[in-house]
């Protein structure tokens, strides 16, 4: 097993025991390990072969052979017995925001609830309302929760999608006989969420069926749900970090000369799918998932498709039937921006706040990257919970930026705060102090049970303040865990407009937030928009490529993206802006 399958064990211990009411000391020491050994620099089979894994700080004895156990055998009794003792949709339970292992078991032992159905059930007949420790809000806020996993299903995050996706096809195309391979579907289209795995390849037939066992035999198969000489389907898992992806993957097998054909069908979406139909019948073709009857006999790619049916190549994030098909017959679609243009990143902290790396960490990351500038923008004074600065402090840090620059070479750090919008809409620092920072991130971190009306008049007047520079993760959105708050965003984006602010595009994979359709709209309103990656950490940083596939989906060019700029031109257009503030 691999150090991120032993720590996955250990924490899924730590949350059985707390489901089962073991102590919490007892607990928190398996979630402990399991952060250890996610984090252990050695491979974790050495220092088991070298009878070293005691010494290393927080496992015990009782670890160690637990441990060794699973690396050894793969299995440890104790996690299948805990698993056996409780009921699994238990697991499903805690998927809702702010329920944890105490409430799960207090549900299960007051009335019996081993399933999301049976607590919808529950808050609906208004007796959880009634339990102790929770009422009527809580309740309610389970009830929100359930509707809202109901809508999403069993959807992941695009980043661990494409993450199983990569590896499924690595292995794929060392297969004998494969000749050509594409991922297909949501994950070519780089939407924010996928619910399965599309893959595409190419073969002579005779090699089809050892492809296909070579497949339903891959080392990530958890189960295989059908085999055949054209298209097999299983369900596969990845373990990334300490969490595990878990999508079902479907494997089609054609000609080469099918390829192309196959891969535009299976990319999508639907609706673009159905518009090429449509123009394929208007000439007298026919178009489906294997080839364009009536037409050329065979295409190099995809491109040639497009150009048989009169229409310049569409690129994948763009196939959604939002006006691409009209643009393309123009020779009219944009110039997307790309992940190389993106030249520094605003939206990052440090330890100075919430941040896991310094301020000379975090610039030698951003060097490694290749960035030419770095803005730091820890939080302000108000969120104590993420250990926003003071007046006092942010001096101090400006004046270690200050050193820091006179040493760098090819990478400039702009002194920015990512200040908190207050209830009434005014800012977390008063106007003396923003107006020291080179630019300013206005987000919303509280109170997010507002009316839709107040909390959009609390963002429409923080825009209107003259020293906001951006309005950072515009919805509070965490894709496939909470909704955002409830917001007038066309509004806000038209206050934004107004006021001539930026908006981000908030890359973190669980962010994505401005959504692409808004982004469209941004654009449509000369909004410059800007691709952060809200780093909390170093390996942070390099999150931004994400924000890319939001900017290419929303038809986003490099110089709709305020960040393509070079350092030089940010340092006069921020000037320029405080000097109209």
């Amino acid at each position: 097993m691999t150090k991120d399958d032993i720590a996955n064990a250990l924490d899924e211990i730590g949350t059985l025991l707390a489901l089962k009411g073991e102590n919490d000391f007892k607990c928190r020491a398996y979630h402990a390990a399991s952060r250890t050994i996610s984090q252990l620099e050695e491979d974790v089979n050495k220092l088991i072969a070298a009878k070293r894994l005691g010494s290393v700080r927080g496992i015990g004895e009782a670890l160690v052979e637990k441990i060794t156990t699973l690396a050894t055998t793969g299995k440890l009794p104790y996690l299948e017995e805990l698993r056996a003792s409780i009921p699994p949709g238990l697991f499903d339970i805690l998927r809702l925001p702010g329920v944890g292992p105490k409430k799960v078991k207090a549900l299960h032992d007051a009335l019996g609830i081993d399933s999301l159905a049976k607590l919808k059930t529950a808050c609906e007949a208004g007796e959880v309302a009634k339990l102790k420790g929770f009422g009527e809000k809580t309740a309610e806020k389970m009830l929100a929760g359930i509707n809202f996993l109901d809508t999403v299903g069993n959807r992941v995050r695009f980043d661990k999608g494409f993450a199983l996706g990569e590896q499924l096809l690595d292995r794929i195309r060392t297969f004998p006989g494969v000749i050509r391979a594409e991922l297909c579907g949501s994950l070519r289209r780089r939407r924010d969420t996928v619910k399965d795995i599309d893959i595409v390849v190419s073969t002579e037939p005779a090699n089809a069926a050892a492809i296909m066992e070579a497949f339903v035999k891959l080392p990530e198969v958890m189960q295989v749900i059908g085999q055949g000489p054209t298209k097999s389907s299983i369900v596969a898992e990845l373990s990334l970090g300490q969490s595990k992806v878990v999508l079902n993957a479907d494997l089609r097998v054609v000609t080469d000369e099918q390829f192309p054909v196959a891969v535009l069908h299976f990319t999508g979406s639907k609706e673009h799918n159905i518009r090429l139909r449509q123009r394929a019948i208007e000439r007298g073709y026919s178009l489906n998932e294997y080839a364009l009857t009536g037409g050329p006999k065979s295409f190099a790619d995809e491109a040639a498709i497009y150009k048989a049916l009169d229409l310049v190549w569409v690129p994948p994030e763009l196939r959604e039937d939002t006006g691409e098909i009209e643009a393309a017959e123009k020779n009219e679609l944009p110039e997307l921006v790309e992940v190389k243009d993106i030249r520094g990143v605003f939206h990052n902290h440090t330890t100075e706040s919430d941040g896991t790396a310094t301020l000379e960490e975090m610039a030698a990351a951003a060097q490694e990257l290749g960035l030419e500038y770095l803005g730091i923008a820890d939080h302000s004074l108000s969120l104590t919970i993420a250990n926003g600065l003071s007046p006092t402090r942010v001096k101090r840090q400006w004046a270690a930026i200050d050193t820091l620059n006179k040493k760098l070479k090819g990478l400039t750090i702009f002194k920015g705060s990512e200040v908190d919008i207050l209830e009434d809409g005014s800012l977390d620092f008063n106007d003396e102090l923003l107006a020291g920072f080179d630019y300013v991130v206005a987000s919303v971190h509280t109170l997010f049970a507002l009316s839709e009306e107040a909390q959009t008049a609390r963002v429409c007047k923080a825009l209107s303040h003259p020293a906001v520079t951006m309005l950072g993760h515009a919805t509070g959105r965490l894709l496939l865990r909470r909704e955002g708050y409830k917001l007038d965003l066309d509004k806000v984006l038209e206050a934004a407009a107004a006021h001539g602010k930026m908006i981000e595009i908030n890359a973190q994979p669980d962010r994505l937030d401005l959504d692409w359709k808004y982004v469209k709209r941004a654009k449509a309103l000369g909004i410059p928009l800007v691709i952060n990656p809200d780093a909390h950490s170093t390996d942070g940083l390099a999150l931004y490529p994400y924000g890319v596939n939001v900017a290419r989906r929303g038809w986003l060019t490099k110089a709709e993206v305020f960040n393509t700029r070079s350092a030089a031109e940010v340092t006069k257009e921020l000037v320029r802006r405080k000097s109209v503030s």
